[in-house]
């Protein structure tokens, strides 16, 4: 592991050159881009599925928005409980074989949910959706570390991130138009049909592993690989910030629908899964994270998502239609934002264990996800949308100060490098 006072985030692969990686411009590499950028748009399509039509499930299940919120929030707890043993299994029987049965399973899934006949049946249909697709996030950036050249790294998890994003507009997107015509069972359908287009997608494009080196599944290594992770100073200060960041994301876009849905704006199903469009903000946020990076640094970057995501969050308190847009416009790009930042560091910090790496920032991020849906619904319940915002922006503060603690921790450790006699 790199020294946390150096704050390195150089890629090391042992047994395999940069010789053997793919470097951009190269059709191998642009097969690798869009397979995983079909995977991850398959991932956010089925794990926010019912997002967009919680107020649609309160209504037709007799449920409170804390009720609703729970076939979201149990998907991305399940998903984050099962993320290490499941990307233990792709050290073992490789990246792309994992990837391939998740998606292909729960995509499966996705077509028997719609037909669940009660609130205790779905919730456990989507747990187990969450279990399934717990082999793709980490698995999927483990293949990008070790697949693409080091100075493309950023760039292509920006881009899978991307993939992300746009899984995540579109399935909201479409399951609110098509509940308003026929329901929530058939916007639920139609969400796995997509998913399931991504995932043959995926399999015809994805190039063959070259760099992947398969060893045994010891649970005494990966006890040891994963008490070395969080034992990495960086690592833990990076795992934080997923969390504390997907907690504003999962808290705002789990409530979203019943503020907008009640008064005084009034909108309808259709109208507000169009909202979800703006989360084409956060695929231009992720595929330019990597530019970020480069002039600003990793915490020049997050900085900027601070301000974007907490400054947004303000500006959705305004009774204005325009207001909310633009401060959830503000509050996605900060996301997005944030987590390609934190996650690409993950990948280039971890020079072992990098698939257990990656898992346990997911896993923080999704636990995230899951106690920011929880709680948000339960602020906006005891004090409506401001609840939900100050809930939201002491998140957000938390980011900051941690960004602020390594900046000083890093600048420290410059001044004590820097040779008696010259200037620092």
């Amino acid at each position: 592991m790199p020294s946390a006072d150096t704050e390195a985030s150089t890629v090391t692969r042992p047994g395999a050159s940069t010789a053997a990686t793919l470097r951009p411009g190269e059709p191998g590499y642009r097969r690798a881009n869009m397979a995983l950028f079909a995977a991850g748009l398959a991932t956010f399509a089925l794990l926010y599925s019912t997002q967009a039509l919680l107020p649609a499930l309160s209504a037709g299940l007799s449920l409170s928005p804390a009720q609703a919120s729970l076939t979201v929030s149990a998907t991305t707890a399940a998903l984050a409980l099962a993320l290490l043993p499941v990307s233990a299994l792709s050290e073992r029987y490789g990246r792309t074989a994992v990837m391939t049965a998740s998606v292909f399973s729960a995509s499966a899934l996705a077509l028997v949910i719609p037909f669940a006949p009660d609130l205790t049946t779905l919730v456990v249909l989507r747990a187990v959706q969450g279990v399934a697709l717990a082999g793709l996030p980490a698995t999927a950036m483990a293949y990008l570390g070790e697949e693409i050249h080091p100075k493309a790294v950023a760039s292509a998890i920006g881009l899978y991130v991307a993939g992300n994003s746009i899984g995540g507009m579109s399935s909201r997107v479409l399951t609110g138009a098509v509940a308003q015509a026929f329901g929530w069972r058939a916007a639920l359908l139609a969400a796995g049909l997509m998913a399931l287009l991504c995932a043959v997608a995926f399999r015809l494009l994805i190039p063959t592993a070259r760099n992947f080196r398969p060893g045994p599944v010891n649970p005494a290594a990966l006890r040891r690989t994963v008490t070395g992770h969080l034992g990495t100073p960086l690592l833990r200060r990076l795992y934080l910030i997923g969390l504390l960041f997907m907690a504003v994301f999962g808290a705002v876009y789990n409530v979203l629908g019943y503020r907008l849905a009640d008064e005084p704006f009034g909108l309808s199903q259709t109208a507000i899964g169009l909202i979800f469009l703006v989360y084409l903000v956060g695929t231009g946020a992720s595929a330019a994270s990597g530019v970020l990076h480069a002039r600003l640094g990793r915490r020049g970057a997050l900085y900027v998502a601070v301000v974007l995501a907490g400054g947004g969050l303000l500006l959705s308190l305004a009774d204005s239609l325009a207001a909310v847009l633009t401060g959830l416009v503000l509050i996605t790009a900060g996301f997005f934002t944030g987590h390609a930042i934190a996650s690409g560091a993950v990948s280039r910090t971890a020079t072992t264990g990098r698939a257990q790496a990656a898992a346990l920032y997911l896993t923080a991020y999704y636990i995230g996800n899951s106690l920011g849906g929880t709680f948000g619904a339960s602020a906006f319940h005891a004090a409506g949308w401001d609840g939900t915002v100050a809930l939201c922006l002491g998140a957000v503060l938390g980011v900051a100060g941690i960004t602020v603690y390594a900046t000083r921790r890093a600048a420290t450790a410059r001044r004590r490098t820097v040779p008696a006699g010259r200037p620092a």
